[in-house]
């Protein structure tokens, strides 16, 4: 894949980010060559190497999910909010 001027433009679009005239060509050059390595990469045949990182087995290891209320947190929290009102939080209005 060559990188070309529409290239640069469409990405300089898509990322909200100004390239200045002056460093489109090395831009082009680093983009090209981090393709190409990429396209290297594809290339490697890989097929009989076990993955080292299944999210198939194990997964994560579940608790029990107990609540418990500890009134003195809840006001330790509370005493450090800006506005707070019968153990509850007082946050501005956001919707009218």
């Amino acid at each position: 894949m060559t990188i070309d001027d529409s290239t640069i433009s469409k990405l300089a679009k898509l990322s909200s980010l100004e390239i200045d005239e002056n460093k489109r060509e090395s831009l082009k050059k680093e983009l090209g060559d981090i393709i190409n390595f990429v396209e290297n990469l594809n290339e490697i045949d890989v097929s009989h190497i076990d993955a080292t990182f299944t999210t198939v087995e194990g997964g994560t290891p579940l608790r029990e999910d107990i609540s418990s209320q500890d009134l003195e947190m809840s006001k330790h929290i509370l005493s450090h909010a800006p506005k707070s009102e019968d153990g509850y939080f007082i946050v501005p209005k956001i919707i009218e």
